[in-house]
Parts: structure tokens; sequence; C-alpha cells
């Protein structure tokens, strides 16, 4: 049996059956979509935390909800990277220099508005998330692959609410 020695200082090292290249690519499209998960995550708890009007509890409930699921993709993200002998986010300065999703750090922003971005920006995590899967399949990760078809399926969910929750109903 082959024996890894980890040194103080060296690299860390997983074994995995994953190329070092398909190591490299793929830990680097999950570290890009755990910066987006974490801006996606702040933003919904910014706009929960600042929801106002006649649907403020209703929202209130629906975005703490959908915050909680964002933020329960983040470890089994970041422990997915390590496992296969990639690293990931060391910090906030990092999420901010890589993220793919803008902040809001208006003063005001009207609940439909809210809704309406935290919509698109759920869009944009879906298209990503489908591009890593892409790759992951590409290259083999079977595992990877199945944890992003799940995690594709509940931010469709948060699309849909978002945008059933906006439609005008008067049509």
């Amino acid at each position: 049996m082959d024996r890894l020695l980890v040194t103080p200082g060296s690299a860390l090292v997983t074994p995995t059956s994953l190329s070092r290249e398909s190591v490299r690519d793929i830990a680097a499209a999950l570290t890009l979509t755990l910066a987006d998960i974490f801006a996606l995550y702040l933003k919904t708890k910014n706009f929960h935390w600042h929801m106002s009007g006649r649907h403020f509890r209703d929202y209130h409930l629906m975005l703490d909800e959908q915050g909680d699921q964002i933020f329960a993709m983040t470890d089994p993200v970041a422990e997915r990277v390590r496992k296969i002998g990639g690293t990931t986010l060391r910090s906030v300065g990092q999420i901010g220099r890589i993220q793919r999703l803008l902040d809001n750090d208006a003063d005001y922003v009207t609940p439909l508005d809210m809704l309406a971005e935290l919509r698109d920006d759920n869009l944009s995590l879906v298209r990503s998330m489908r591009e890593t899967h892409s790759l992951c399949d590409e290259l083999g990760d079977v595992a990877t692959t199945s944890l992003l078809e799940n995690w594709i399926d509940e931010t469709e969910r948060r699309i849909w609410f978002l945008f059933e929750c906006s439609r005008d109903t008067r049509e």
C-alpha cells in the first residue's frame, strides 16, 4: 500500500483517481460556484432582513428558508473540492474577488425588485452549475455531477417560487 507523507509546509495531498489536471479544473469551477453561493446567500439574507410591504411576512419567511437552503450547499461544495484533492476558498476577500454575482448595497430595494434580482441571480447560478456539471461529466467525476444535479433542482425550485411570487396575477 502506498503511503502519502505530508510534512509541515507541504501541499495538501488527498488521494484520488482523477488526474491532476481534472482536479485543478473541477476545483477551480467549484470554487467559483462556491463564491457565487456565498454571494447569493448574503444577498438573500440582506433582502430577508430588509423586506417590507404588504407581503412582508410571506416574503420574509420564504427568503429565510431559501437562505438556509443556499447556506446548506456551502460545506458540501467545499468538502467536495477537498475530497478530490483540490483547495477552495480561504477568505471573504477571495469571495469578493472571484464572485460573479453582483452585490446590492442599496439603501432601499422594492420587494418586487428584490424577488426579481434573486430570481436572476439564481438563474445565473443554475447556468454556472450546469457548465460545471458538463465539465465534471466530461472528466468522469460522477460524484460531483450527482451533487450538482440535486443543487440545480433546488435552485430551480427557488427560481420558480421567486417568479411566482412576483407575477402580476391580474393577467
